[in-house]
């Protein structure tokens, strides 16, 4: 999806409706969605093949050009005349978000769309080292397109990262490391329990309520200021959140995924790959708006930390 920003200035109301005027000062589209999960990804040394479907439209046509000009592949992305790309529009007025103006369906993709991506997610089966699934509820994957999928890459010997929504919480069975945060676990698996640190009973059940279900080989819950917990086989982990200056919380979650992501590939064990992507998660936190983390920086802390 494209992240696009409306920066400018409001000094008055318009006469036609109660609503500031806003004065453009600048303008900006970036990467967003899966593709800011590319962004890091990339920055941590790897290669992201991204597959997805866009419209054939203005968003695509901007989507296309700023993959092109960050060097991501293109390559496995399906252009749809019957769906448009997703746009979420912000208009800022001195430095304040005044309204977000998202264009997009959330329809299940068609026969002939969902034929093509798995058509071009098989072609780039053959180039993976992880897949990372980074569902935001938007049409893409479906729950028969997901179960195709972690199929053909258990088939490959591929190992299977989640990042799950709401609609196909429950579609991810037999994935490899599944990655929700405490709101998602609560409403994917509809159970109410308290915070980990008042109610670490009701968390963990809720945690082998999942494992039960989706039998992944990891569990990564990221907690907020609690930290992340992971779980693999019956060794749990619990890791408090590091002290930081918190600038923006936006995009610390593709940092985590991404993190857990290659660690996955590199078959690094889940008490590590928690703690890594807990200090990455941390890091981004600390610059404002959504940028990718810094591989040197990471490396310096994680060595800090003894990891």
């Amino acid at each position: 999806m494209v992240d696009a920003y409306v920066w400018g200035r409001a000094t008055r109301l318009s006469p036609e409706a109660p609503v500031p005027v806003v004065h453009v000062a600048r303008t900006e589209n970036r990467l967003g969605g899966a593709a800011n999960v590319a962004l890091n990804v990339q920055a941590l040394g790897a290669t992201p093949l991204l597959c997805a479907v866009i419209g054939n439209d203005t968003g695509g046509d901007q989507l296309l050009q700023l993959l092109h000009e960050h060097d991501l592949p293109a390559d496995g992305l399906i252009r749809s005349e019957a769906r448009p790309t997703t746009v979420k529009q912000r208009i800022l007025a001195q430095g304040q978000q005044l309204l977000r103006i998202d264009s997009e369906i959330e329809t299940d993709l068609n026969h002939e769309e969902a034929a093509q991506l798995l058509a071009a997610y098989d072609d780039l089966l053959t180039r993976a080292d992880v897949v990372v699934f980074e569902d935001y509820d938007k049409g893409v994957l479906s729950e028969a397109i997901i179960t195709e999928c972690i199929a053909r890459a258990r088939q490959r010997n591929i190992p299977t990262v989640v990042d799950p929504k709401k609609k196909n919480f429950l579609a991810y069975r037999h994935c490899t490391l599944f990655k929700p945060n405490l709101k998602e676990l609560r409403e994917g698996l509809k159970l109410e329990f308290g915070e980990p640190n008042t109610d670490r009973a009701g968390f963990e059940a809720a945690v082998t309520r999942l494992r039960e279900t989706l039998t992944p080989e990891i569990v990564l819950v990221t907690l907020s200021e609690y930290g992340v917990f992971a779980q693999q086989e019956e060794v749990k982990t619990y890791l408090p959140a590091h002290l930081r200056t918190i600038s923006d919380v936006s995009g610390a979650g593709d940092t985590v995924i991404s993190i857990a992501a290659l660690c996955v590939a590199l078959g690094q064990p889940a008490a590590f790959t928690a703690a890594l992507a807990n200090l990455g998660g941390g890091l981004v936190c600390e610059q404002v708006g959504v940028v990718p983390v810094e591989k040197q920086r990471l490396l310096e802390e994680a060595q800090e930390a003894g990891l």
